[in-house]
C-alpha cells in the first residue's frame, strides 16, 4: 500500500485537525451555528448514505502551475505529491471492474503527472462512458511539451471539464494570477480548433466558474448564458455547459474568509441557504475519491480535511465493492457548502 512520509502524513494532520478544529467549534458572535449532522436530522436526512458507485474521481497530484487564491487542494509548483504508476495500475483494476460509467482525473493541474498520457492510455482502453480531465486551461500554454494536449485529449475522447472564474480578465486574474485570462482564452481557441465545444460536437468542453469571493454562486442557467454570449461575442469562443461551484470553507478560501473575516457570514449564509433537497443528490452519494497515494474518500474535501471513508477498504488497494456501497458518508460542517442554494458538485447544481 502506497504510504506518505511520516513527517508530511503529521503535516497533513495538523492542518487538516487545525482546519476541522476551526469548523466544528468556530466562536460566532450571534450565537453557535447547528451542526450540519443535527440539520440532517431536524430534516429527517440522516445518515447519508452512499449508493451504487458510478464515478471514480482521481487525484493524480497536487503539484500545479498556478496558485490560485480558492484552491480547495492547496496546490501549486511546489507540490511533490504525485501518484505513481503503482497506483494508478491499481486505479485501473478498480475501473474495469466496479461497473462506474464515469472516470474523472483531477488535480492539482493532472497533466503535469509524468504518467499522465500513458494512464490515460491505459484508462481509455476501459470502456468509460464519460472520461472527464479536469485542466485549468493554462497548463496547455505553460509549455511547448502541453502544446499538442487538444489533439491529445481528441484522439481518446476525453470530456474536457475547464476552469474559468470569468468572462473579463480582470476577476479571472484577480482569482487565479496574472496573465491567466489570456492563456485560458488562447487555450480556449485551441480546443475549439480541434472540435472541442462546438454545438454539434461529442468533443465535450464545459466550463466551470467559482464566486471570486465570500458568497454563492448565482442561478446556474443565467451564469451560462451571460458566459456563452461574452466569450462568443468577444473572442469567437464556444463551449457546451457551465457549472457553478460553490466555494467550500477549507483550505486556502477558509484561509481566506477567516484573513478577510467573513468567515462568519460565509458560514451563516450557507447555513441559512441549506436546501434539504440537495442532499439526495450529493455527489458523495455516488463518487469514490482517490487520492494522490491511493487512500480512499467520499469525496475531494474530505481529502483534504484527512476524513477517509467509513470502511474496512481504505485505499484503493483494498477496494471492495461489497464494503463501500451503502456506507455511512463522513460528514463536517463543510457539507453545508455542497447542500446551499440550489446543491453543489463537481458537475455543478445539483437540483
Amino acid at each position: 500500500m502506497a504510504t506518505k512520509s511520516l513527517h508530511k502524513r503529521n503535516s497533513d494532520l495538523a492542518n487538516s485537525n487545525r482546519q476541522l478544529d476551526i469548523l466544528s467549534n468556530g466562536i460566532f458572535k450571534n450565537g453557535e451555528l447547528p451542526t450540519f449532522k443535527s440539520k440532517l436530522a431536524e430534516t429527517n436526512l440522516a445518515p447519508i448514505k452512499a449508493k451504487k458507485i458510478e464515478i471514480l474521481q482521481i487525484n493524480v497530484g497536487y503539484m500545479c502551475n498556478q496558485v490560485c487564491e480558492h484552491c480547495h487542494v492547496d496546490a501549486g509548483p511546489d507540490r511533490q505529491e504525485i501518484m505513481t504508476r503503482e497506483t494508478m495500475q491499481q486505479c485501473l483494476n478498480v475501473i474495469e471492474n466496479s461497473g462506474a460509467h464515469t472516470l474523472d482525473l483531477t488535480g492539482g493541474a493532472p497533466e503535469m503527472n509524468p504518467h499522465f498520457r500513458w494512464f490515460v492510455e491505459e484508462a481509455s482502453k476501459a470502456g468509460i462512458k464519460d472520461f472527464i480531465v479536469r485542466s485549468n486551461l493554462t497548463i496547455i500554454k505553460a509549455n511547448k511539451k502541453y502544446y499538442d494536449l487538444p489533439e491529445f485529449f481528441k484522439k481518446h475522447n476525453v470530456h474536457v471539464v475547464s476552469s474559468m472564474p470569468h468572462w473579463t480578465r480582470g476577476k479571472t486574474d484577480k482569482q487565479r494570477g496574472n496573465g491567466v485570462f489570456d492563456s485560458s482564452i488562447e487555450a480556449l481557441k485551441m480546443l475549439n480548433a480541434v472540435g472541442y465545444g462546438m454545438p454539434e460536437s461529442p468533443l465535450k468542453l464545459d466550463l466551470v466558474y467559482n464566486p471570486s469571493g465570500a458568497f454563492l454562486p448565482g442561478n446556474q442557467a443565467a451564469l451560462e448564458k451571460d458566459f456563452k454570449k461574452a466569450l462568443k461575442e468577444d473572442f469567437n469562443i464556444q463551449f457546451h455547459n457551465l457549472f457553478a461551484i460553490t466555494n467550500l470553507p477549507i483550505s486556502r478560501f477558509l484561509d481566506y474568509l477567516i484573513a478577510s473575516e467573513n468567515y462568519e457570514d460565509y458560514m451563516y449564509s450557507l447555513v441559512e441557504a441549506f436546501n434539504p433537497s440537495a442532499v439526495a443528490n450529493v455527489m458523495c452519494t455516488n463518487t469514490l475519491s482517490v487520492s494522490w497515494d491511493g487512500y480512499l474518500y467520499d469525496c475531494d474535501f474530505n481529502q483534504m480535511l484527512e476524513l477517509p471513508v467509513n470502511s474496512k477498504a481504505k485505499h484503493i488497494s483494498e477496494f471492495n465493492q461489497d464494503l463501500l456501497e451503502g456506507r455511512n458518508i463522513v460528514i463536517s460542517q463543510h457539507c453545508y457548502g455542497c447542500t446551499a442554494g440550489a446543491g453543489s458538485s463537481c458537475q455543478g447544481s445539483v437540483t
